[in-house]
């Protein structure tokens, strides 16, 4: 929030904001008794915003930033005003323009100033015009190594351009160049994106590359705090060619040229207090979407993902999660846009896209997939895990289980093939990486299996933004 600076009314004497209620210090005598303290409610101090100032704009349009501040002169008493003050500096925070924002209230002075007005002042500072970095991503179980480059607040209203490149440890490589724009003067304050990119992805499990170049158009917007929509437009050009003289036969018949067209739908309700280490609440992701609006591909695309944590102890942290996905082809769809599951990241103990169809050893997606896991963390059983570097880690027992099929019709048929459950169990260690991503470090026993599966049991390694 910055710091909160209020003055009081009596004199010299500064109040301490904190807790909901505003304190007076007063000096105490060592040899007298305990002087008991003051306290009055910050609800009940009547107060409004005269005038707000925010100092260090250079590039950034008045017209945005009066639209965004304008909240504060609604404010009625002083707890309203530093609540609404706090609501500013995240919506300022959020439009990418700023490097540091502090925020402080004084009493009102000077012409116009009201016996209960307050000035509320933002201090900022202006990212520089071009903004270079090195920084690290997870995919399917891959580290990539990133170099950007971003201009931000280029027209003064939020907008930025940025250019990446990414290489991963398996020869796989992508390229993107991003505009943004933000709206923050409309309702939902929706955010538009339009994105060219060219992916290169090898994937040695099922036996080939691909190569994707495109274009994404992006409409992001929230209807709740914590409800999140993307509606998105994406047309590519995909090229699929085999990876060795072992690639099999039907992994070849996929292999060739194709244009797609997709309309996509993403909605995520997040109520977890982090992403990487929830200690309380739920977070359901549903995505669906349509090709065939143009291109060689067609067809009808579900995603449902959902996890749930209870807190056990004071430490100790249930978590449930669970995956469901149907995908209906119309006509075209091949291998790469297939359902795959296995591997540290999904349903350990198996190999990595280990579960499910498979042709000469290597796998094959399907359209029907269910997957659950039940995990149990806690910290490292050693003195000292709950603070510094140790506080990172934390001790995994887990049971995965899910099944993943291709039936050749769909109705009962494809309801059965989705009975023939895999079932793994673990223990292992998980350690944060930043905020966006976790290693995992696991040992893995397969309980229930097939016979195509690829089994992997033993100590597995994970690392990606997203576990089963």
């Amino acid at each position: 929030m910055g710091t909160v600076h209020a003055k009081s009314a009596h004199g010299d004497s500064v109040g301490e904001v904190g807790g909901g209620l505003f304190e007076f210090e007063e000096p105490l005598e060592m040899d007298d008794e305990p002087i008991s303290k003051p306290t009055i409610k910050l609800n009940g101090v009547r107060a409004r915003v005269d005038r707000v100032h925010v100092d260090g704009l250079n590039r950034t349009k008045d017209d945005i930033i009066r639209s965004t501040v304008d909240d504060l002169f609604h404010a009625t008493d002083f707890e309203d005003v530093i609540l609404r003050a706090h609501k500013v500096r995240r919506a300022l925070d959020a439009m990418g323009c700023f490097r540091d924002i502090g925020v402080f209230i004084d009493v009102s002075s000077g012409p116009g100033a009201t016996p209960e007005g307050l000035e509320v002042t933002f201090q900022v500072r202006e990212l520089s015009r071009v903004v270079g970095g090195i920084n690290t991503t997870v995919s399917e179980n891959e580290g990539n190594l990133v170099l950007g480059v971003k201009m931000p607040n280029v027209l003064g209203r939020g907008e930025r351009i940025a250019a990446e490149y990414s290489m991963g440890y398996r020869s796989s490589s992508n390229f993107s160049v991003a505009a943004t724009k933000p709206f923050p003067q409309k309702p939902l304050v929706p955010v538009l994106t339009g994105t060219v990119y060219q992916q290169n992805h090898e994937y040695p499990w099922s036996g080939y590359r691909l190569l994707d170049r495109g274009a994404l158009l992006d409409i992001a917007f929230k209807t709740s705090p914590a409800t999140h929509h993307n509606v998105q437009w994406e047309g590519l050009v995909r090229d699929t060619s085999v990876l060795s003289k072992t690639t099999s036969f039907k992994v070849r018949e996929s292999s060739g040229p194709q244009m797609k067209s997709i309309l996509r739908h993403v909605v995520s309700v997040d109520h977890r207090d982090e992403a990487m280490f929830p200690t309380r609440g739920t977070w359901v992701q549903f995505t669906s979407e349509v090709a065939g609006l143009g291109g060689g591909v067609a067809h009808v695309r579900t995603e449902l993902l959902a996890q749930a944590n209870r807190r056990l102890a004071r430490d100790l942290v249930l978590q449930a999660a669970a995956a469901l996905g149907v995908l209906h082809d119309v006509f075209g769809t091949e291998l790469a846009d297939h359902f795959f599951l296995g591997g540290p990241t999904s349903l350990r103990g198996f190999r990595q896209r280990g579960v499910g169809p498979h042709c000469e050893g290597q796998a094959t997606g399907g359209r029907l997939y269910w997957a659950a896991g039940l995990h149990l963390y806690a910290p490292l059983p050693f003195q000292g895990s709950r603070t510094g570097l140790a506080s990172l880690f934390r001790s995994h027992l887990f049971a995965n289980a899910g099944c993943l099929a291709m039936p050749e019709n769909s109705g009962l048929e494809s309801l059965e093939s989705l009975k023939l459950v895999r079932v793994s169990v673990g223990a292992g260690v998980v350690v944060r990486l930043g905020r966006g991503a976790r290693l995992e470090l696991n040992y893995a026993v397969p309980l229930r299996a097939q016979p195509h599966d690829v089994h992997a049991p033993g100590i597995q390694f994970g690392v990606g933004a997203n576990f089963l």
